[in-house]
Protein backbone atom coordinates (compact mmCIF):
# COMPACT_ATOMS: atom_id res chain seq x y z
CA UNK A 1 0.00 0.00 0.00
CA UNK A 2 1.22 3.94 -0.91
CA UNK A 3 -0.15 6.76 1.07
CA UNK A 4 -0.13 9.88 -0.52
CA UNK A 5 0.17 12.51 1.92
CA UNK A 6 -0.95 15.99 0.46
CA UNK A 7 -0.74 19.09 2.92
CA UNK A 8 -1.78 22.40 1.93
CA UNK A 9 -1.30 26.28 2.78
CA UNK A 10 -4.55 27.80 1.29
CA UNK A 11 -5.00 31.66 0.59
CA UNK A 12 -6.77 33.66 3.19
CA UNK A 13 -9.48 34.36 1.03
CA UNK A 14 -10.17 30.45 0.44
CA UNK A 15 -13.38 29.53 2.39
CA UNK A 16 -14.13 26.21 4.00
CA UNK A 17 -16.85 25.64 1.42
CA UNK A 18 -14.27 26.16 -1.37
CA UNK A 19 -12.03 23.68 0.49
CA UNK A 20 -14.88 21.15 0.80
CA UNK A 21 -15.67 21.05 -2.67
CA UNK A 22 -12.13 20.79 -3.97
CA UNK A 23 -11.92 17.64 -1.57
CA UNK A 24 -15.37 16.30 -2.83
CA UNK A 25 -14.01 16.29 -6.33
CA UNK A 26 -10.78 14.47 -4.86
CA UNK A 27 -12.56 12.11 -3.38
CA UNK A 28 -14.38 11.55 -6.21
CA UNK A 29 -11.53 9.53 -8.15
CA UNK A 30 -12.50 6.92 -5.51
CA UNK A 31 -15.01 6.58 -8.41
CA UNK A 32 -12.55 6.63 -11.14
CA UNK A 33 -9.07 4.86 -10.51
CA UNK A 34 -9.23 1.55 -9.32
CA UNK A 35 -7.40 0.47 -6.23
CA UNK A 36 -7.73 4.22 -4.34
CA UNK A 37 -8.65 2.19 -0.76
CA UNK A 38 -8.75 5.38 0.89
CA UNK A 39 -9.07 9.22 1.23
CA UNK A 40 -9.31 11.09 4.00
CA UNK A 41 -8.94 15.35 4.85
CA UNK A 42 -8.21 16.74 8.21
CA UNK A 43 -7.41 20.35 9.85
CA UNK A 44 -3.78 20.47 11.00
CA UNK A 45 -3.80 21.01 14.76
CA UNK A 46 -0.21 21.18 15.83
CA UNK A 47 0.62 23.51 18.12
CA UNK A 48 3.81 24.36 16.70
CA UNK A 49 3.04 27.28 15.09
CA UNK A 50 6.37 28.68 13.76
CA UNK A 51 6.86 24.76 12.15
CA UNK A 52 3.55 24.51 10.33
CA UNK A 53 4.18 27.41 8.14
CA UNK A 54 0.86 27.86 7.88
CA UNK A 55 0.31 24.33 6.21
CA UNK A 56 -3.17 24.03 8.29
CA UNK A 57 -4.78 21.35 5.61
CA UNK A 58 -4.16 18.29 4.58
CA UNK A 59 -5.51 15.16 2.40
CA UNK A 60 -4.50 11.65 1.53
CA UNK A 61 -5.48 8.63 -0.55
CA UNK A 62 -4.49 5.21 0.41
CA UNK A 63 -3.72 3.34 -2.90
CA UNK A 64 -3.61 -0.79 -3.21
CA UNK A 65 -0.08 -0.02 -4.64
CA UNK A 66 2.49 2.01 -7.04
CA UNK A 67 0.57 1.15 -10.05
CA UNK A 68 -2.36 2.71 -8.80
CA UNK A 69 -0.55 6.14 -7.29
CA UNK A 70 1.58 6.61 -10.73
CA UNK A 71 -2.06 6.16 -12.65
CA UNK A 72 -3.97 8.63 -10.25
CA UNK A 73 -0.81 11.07 -10.85
CA UNK A 74 -1.23 11.14 -14.76
CA UNK A 75 -5.46 11.26 -14.16
CA UNK A 76 -6.53 13.63 -16.04
CA UNK A 77 -9.29 14.38 -13.67
CA UNK A 78 -6.88 14.37 -10.95
CA UNK A 79 -4.49 17.18 -12.60
CA UNK A 80 -7.33 19.22 -13.12
CA UNK A 81 -8.04 19.20 -9.97
CA UNK A 82 -4.67 19.82 -8.70
CA UNK A 83 -4.45 22.74 -11.14
CA UNK A 84 -7.66 24.20 -9.58
CA UNK A 85 -5.96 23.65 -5.63
CA UNK A 86 -2.60 25.26 -6.46
CA UNK A 87 -4.44 28.41 -7.94
CA UNK A 88 -6.26 28.55 -4.22
CA UNK A 89 -3.15 27.64 -2.29
CA UNK A 90 -0.67 30.40 -1.26
CA UNK A 91 2.11 30.76 -2.95
CA UNK A 92 0.88 28.58 -5.91
CA UNK A 93 3.00 25.37 -6.02
CA UNK A 94 5.01 26.62 -3.09
CA UNK A 95 1.87 25.98 -1.03
CA UNK A 96 1.54 22.15 -1.27
CA UNK A 97 4.15 19.73 -0.03
CA UNK A 98 3.47 15.87 -0.60
CA UNK A 99 4.90 13.27 0.80
CA UNK A 100 4.22 8.87 -0.20
CA UNK A 101 5.01 6.60 2.36
CA UNK A 102 4.51 2.63 2.71
CA UNK A 103 2.45 2.09 6.29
Amino acid sequence: MIRHLVHLRFRSDVTPSDKQALFARLAGLSDRIDGIVDFQTRRNVSVETPLVRGFLDMFWFDFRDASVRDAYLVDEVHQAIGVDIVAALDGGVDGVFVCDIEP
